[in-house]
């Protein structure tokens, strides 16, 4: 007996049009509007689940107007491999939302530098304009130290980028480990 069900689409309901649902169902899931086109062409949408979280998905497809069906789904024994392809994409997959999260990152770090006081700002301007009429002294230490900055912004985008590569090295070196069974 299968304990994974997956969501198939069967087709759309009445009156309603292919874009609209598409967009829909991509603003309700915050996914991209071709994953849900390649959902309405026959390609799973929802990863294999238990019966309840996948009659939950039908309803929710079933409310944007989209009717689908379960199907039951063996999880796969370790003798079965899965196809280059498929691992492939997984990993595509994997790649792109790290590398969207960094983009998030990057722009709430520049948000936040945005929102500094413009003093804080101009302060390592003024400090580099500072020039003397006279002919500069060579007695002088001509090397200055930079004023100290805080790097916390900087560890934090580290620890994130390195923590995300854990986790893909991981769930890549492991992928049994992340096969959840029920029962």
């Amino acid at each position: 007996m299968a304990d994974n069900f997956r969501v198939i689409f069967v087709e759309l309901a009445q009156g309603v049009d292919s874009k609209t649902a598409c967009v829909n169902l991509a603003t309700k899931l915050k996914t991209s509007e071709e994953k849900v086109a390649l959902f309405l062409k026959g390609k799973p949408l929802f990863a294999p689940s238990n019966k309840d979280k996948a009659l939950k998905q039908a309803k929710l497809l079933a409310s944007l107007g989209i009717k689908s069906k379960l199907q039951a789904s063996t999880s796969p024994t370790p003798s079965q491999q899965i196809p280059s392809s498929q691992r492939d994409e997984r990993i595509f997959d994997a790649l792109d939302y790290i590398t969207s999260s960094l983009i998030r990152l990057e722009e709430k770090l520049e948000e936040l530098e945005q929102r500094l006081p413009e003093a804080q700002l101009k302060a390592p301007d003024e400090i580099t304009d500072e020039w003397q009429d006279d002919d500069l002294m060579l007695d002088e230490e001509l090397i200055t130290t930079p004023a100290k900055r805080s790097n916390l912004f900087l560890y934090i985008l580290i620890a994130t980028v390195v923590i995300l590569l854990i986790v893909l090295a991981v769930y890549l070196g492991f992928p049994n480990l992340f096969s959840f069974r029920c029962g």
